[in-house]
C-alpha cells in the first residue's frame, strides 16, 4: 500500500507502516525527526496535486492551532488564521484518495463540517494518558483499541510552557501508530467503507 502521512514532522506513524512493509512517506514543511528518506518536506497540497502515482491511503494531521476548541477564547483575534486552517482541513478531506483519515483534537470542525466517526484515548492503545483525538475517516474502519491500560492521566495537557512544547503535544502516540498500521494498512479495494 501507498500510504501518505500528511503534516508529520516525527515519523511515528509512517515508520509503523514501513514497518509492516507499506510504501509510507511524512510530508511537513518542517525537517523529519525521522529517516529523512522517507520524507517530504514541502507543501502536502503540492504532493496531493502532483501527477503521480495515487496514494492508496492518506493519514491526516493538520495543524489544530486555529481549530481546536481549547483556544476557542482566541478565535476572534484570529478570524484569518482560522479561515486559512479552515479551507487546509477541507482540501486534505476533499484529496483524492480512497481511504482518508483526518486526526485533530475536538475542534470546530465538527460544528463546521460534521461530527468525527471516532474519538480515540490513548489509554485504548496501551499508553496510560488522556488525550481525546477525533477522526474523521473515509474509506477506513473505525479503530479498535488494542490495549486498554490504566492510568489515564493527562500529561500532555499538563507539559510546560516552551519553544518546543507544540512539537511534543502534536507527536502521534507510537500504540495509536501501530493500530493505525496494522487495521488499515491490511485493506484493499474490496474493503472500502462508503461515509
Amino acid at each position: 500500500m501507498k500510504v501518505l502521512v500528511a503534516c508529520e514532522y516525527s515519523g511515528v506513524v509512517s515508520s509503523a507502516f514501513r514497518a509492516l512493509g507499506h510504501t509510507a512517506y511524512s510530508c511537513d514543511l518542517l525537517p523529519t525527526e525521522g529517516d529523512p528518506r522517507w520524507h517530504m518536506q514541502m507543501d502536502v497540497l503540492k504532493v496531493l496535486t502532483a501527477r503521480v502515482e495515487p496514494w492508496d491511503l492518506m493519514v491526516a494531521h493538520p495543524p489544530c492551532t486555529h481549530l481546536a476548541v481549547s483556544g476557542a477564547r482566541w478565535f476572534k483575534n484570529k478570524v484569518n488564521e482560522q479561515a486559512e486552517a479552515i479551507e487546509f482541513f477541507m482540501q486534505l478531506a476533499r484529496a483524492n484518495v480512497p481511504r482518508i483519515c483526518i486526526e485533530n483534537p475536538v475542534c470546530i470542525m465538527s460544528r463546521l463540517w460534521r461530527k468525527p466517526d471516532q474519538i480515540i484515548q490513548p489509554w485504548q492503545f496501551g499508553h496510560g494518558e488522556t488525550k481525546a483525538t477525533c477522526l474523521w475517516l473515509r474509506g477506513l474502519p473505525k479503530l479498535t483499541a488494542t490495549n486498554v491500560v490504566d492510568g489515564r492521566e493527562q500529561r500532555v495537557w499538563k507539559m510546560s510552557p516552551g519553544p518546543n512544547r507544540w512539537k511534543a503535544r502534536s507527536r502521534t502516540f507510537t500504540g495509536i501508530a501501530k493500530a493505525m498500521a496494522e487495521q488499515w494498512g491490511c485493506l484493499d479495494d474490496n474493503n472500502l467503507v462508503l461515509r
